[in-house]
């Protein structure tokens, strides 16, 4: 194997969402196998226009680093909402509850995650419906 992997996101990892019923509000491409990361894993993701995520999440060991790109949005960490624009970081301790709220011109982050924990069901816990008005 090589001692590096390149691989384009956008157009050569599959985008996830559309198995879930999540599209066309959001895009998920979930980065770690395509790119053979052993330590850490990686996520491209978008959210439309004012969009919220439709649940809540938090980690059992995998601590995350979220970085707005495009657009804006609100977060909820645990009890608590702040809101993000381009190039802001976040970074998330693995038992703080998150969720994203996108911004009236949507939100694209790049979410990485350390260590990797092999199957995203073995290491998170979804909230579904976590953050109500």
């Amino acid at each position: 194997m090589a001692g590096y992997t390149v691989v384009n996101l956008k157009r050569e990892v599959e985008d996830q969402a559309p198995k879930f019923g999540w599209a066309p509000n959001i895009e998920a491409r979930f980065a770690a196998g395509p790119l053979e990361l052993e330590n850490s894993g990686v996520s491209y993701q978008r959210l439309a226009p004012n969009f919220r995520f439709p649940f809540g999440h938090k980690h059992k060991v995998q601590e995350e680093l979220y970085v707005i790109l495009r657009g804006s949005a609100r977060m909820k960490l645990d009890e608590e909402v702040v809101d993000l624009s381009a190039w802001d970081g976040v970074r998330v301790s693995p038992d703080t509850i998150r969720c994203f709220e996108a911004g009236p011109d949507g939100v694209e982050y790049l979410a990485f995650g350390a260590p990797n924990t092999g199957p995203v069901a073995a290491d998170v816990e979804p909230l579904p419906n976590w953050w109500t008005d």
